[in-house]
């Protein structure tokens, strides 16, 4: 061979080798991500190709599928009720995708998942059509009705925990939506999805997960957490040093109460049945910036929670002695979503024990066999028993003879704290309404719950955490209790 053919041949050669190095590198390599890649139509084609699998609650299915009349997709996903359950299992469009359980549990309720595979491998062989597995969630239809149609046309959330075992009873926000007006991929799906979108009430937020509001009075369970577990106090009925008036650190600002209430060194039980801001503005000063911090880093503040569904942090800030005493009242900085404080209710109520919140109880194969089944974990101990015995006894005083008399449960034991958080520069808006609380029957607590309601119709005179969220609060412990 001379030497320009040989040239020629090694050149050819190597283009060969280049194009077979290329061609395993997208088909092994990137198959993956070109696959999931959202331009890949074929995905979303394939997706709803066969009946979805369904999200459960109580034994029944939340969700559904019917045949599409026309196009490349063959089965549309449907809801039962669709804005009731939409703050849990999120949607899925042929059009836009999917969220919250249809997003994370896709792989399941499509069929697809690598726990799927004897099942998939076994209909090539029966001939049977591929389908998708279940999600048994922990949900109570009950409990998430009550919370829903305690809210109303009010903008809030509700989250309902069981504080043994941190499966969430309930997760409703207000105003809420139907995944089914867009389910679909027409245009008139599109125009259903752009109006949620543009709706200045937000429907599509999920605000018992995705909002944080300042937490007001209800915070202040945290304050005694803090002040019993740091060793500032240690009985509940002795007095506190709280002078009144009492003046922010650093500052010529007095603190004060909201009216004429007997706070002056009031005992932890006192302040917190009449919600004296004084006195726990000064337990947040005297225990200082960290602790309080390392407090509510127990209480699972100041990070993501995953129920699967992300929820976003709730905030305890580093900050500045005036900032850090108006933060120990649940105001400043303070920021949290109603499930944290939902989490803080069940510790308490669990004897200082704070569980995992989970939403998944169980994952199907299509034949109804459990292929996965959740563990209860312990996330944190948020504080000793007997100091959250203190705590209980305190919220349940608040109940009995204080600010949240509305949650009253004849013949069961409810603890609670009202709140009533402001918002807006200077307080210039309307204030939020928080209640949270727990509930204890003869074989311990079934469910803690907490309730924000950000009610733009009332006057601003009637909002309060004892007026409005307590009685929805109420509505749902009873819900939990009678469906036991």
């Amino acid at each position: 061979m001379n030497k320009p053919l040989r040239r020629v041949a090694i050149f050819c050669g190597l283009l060969m080798l280049a194009l077979l190095l290329r061609d395993n590198w997208i088909q092994y390599v990137r198959a993956d991500e070109l696959t999931n890649r959202a331009e890949n139509r074929r995905i979303r084609i394939e997706r709803y190709a066969h009946e979805r699998g369904n999200i459960i609650v109580d034994g029944k299915a939340v969700t559904g599928s019917v045949e599409t009349e026309n196009g490349d997709f063959k089965y549309k996903r449907v809801w039962k009720d669709g804005p009731l359950w939409a703050p849990v299992t999120g949607y899925s469009s042929q059009a836009f995708d999917s969220s919250q359980l249809e997003n994370l549990e896709d792989g399941i309720l499509t069929g697809n998942d690598d726990q799927l595979f004897f099942n998939r491998t076994l209909s090539m062989f029966t001939g049977k059509k591929k389908q998708g597995g279940n999600i048994v969630t922990t949900l109570s239809g009950a409990a998430q009705k009550a919370a829903f149609n305690g809210l109303g046309d009010k903008k809030g959330a509700v989250v309902a925990l069981d504080p043994q075992t941190g499966a969430i009873l309930a997760l409703a926000s207000t105003p809420s939506y139907d995944p089914s007006v867009f389910a679909g991929n027409s245009n008139k799906d599109s125009e259903a999805r752009q109006k949620l979108l543009k709706d200045e009430d937000k429907p599509m937020l999920n605000r018992a997960l995705r909002e944080t509001y300042p937490p007001g009075s209800t915070f202040k369970v945290v304050t005694a957490a803090a002040a019993l577990e740091n060793g500032l106090y240690d009985d509940i009925d002795a007095k506190t040093d709280s002078p009144l008036p009492w003046t922010l650190p650093q500052s010529t600002v007095q603190l004060k109460n909201q009216g004429d209430l007997p706070c002056e060194d009031a005992s932890l039980r006192e302040a917190l049945r009449v919600s004296c801001n004084t006195v726990f503005g000064k337990i947040s000063d005297d225990l200082g910036n960290k602790k309080m911090i390392e407090q509510t880093d127990k209480f699972g503040f100041n990070k993501e929670v995953f129920t699967p569904v992300r929820a976003d942090a709730s905030i305890y800030p580093e900050d500045n002695r005036p900032q850090n005493a108006m933060a120990g009242i649940g105001q400043a900085s303070n920021r949290t979503t109603p499930l944290q404080m939902a989490m803080v209710a069940a510790a308490i109520a669990n004897d200082g024990k704070l569980m995992q919140p989970y939403m998944v109880a169980k994952r199907q194969a299509p034949d109804l066999d459990d292929i996965y089944t959740h563990e209860p974990e312990e996330l944190s101990r948020a504080m000793s028993g007997e100091n959250a015995q203190k705590l209980q006894q305190m919220m349940e005083t608040v109940v009995n003879d204080g600010t949240g008399t509305r949650a009253q449960i004849p013949g069961v034991t409810v603890g609670g704290k009202t709140g009533t958080a402001q918002h807006g520069l200077n307080n210039s808006e309307k204030p939020y309404a928080w209640f949270i609380s727990y509930a204890k029957t003869d074989s311990g607590s079934p469910v803690a719950v907490a309730v924000v309601v950000e009610d733009g119709n009332a006057n601003r005179g009637d909002i309060s955490g004892g007026g409005l969220a307590a009685p929805i609060a109420k509505s749902v412990m009873k819900a939990v209790i009678d469906n036991k």
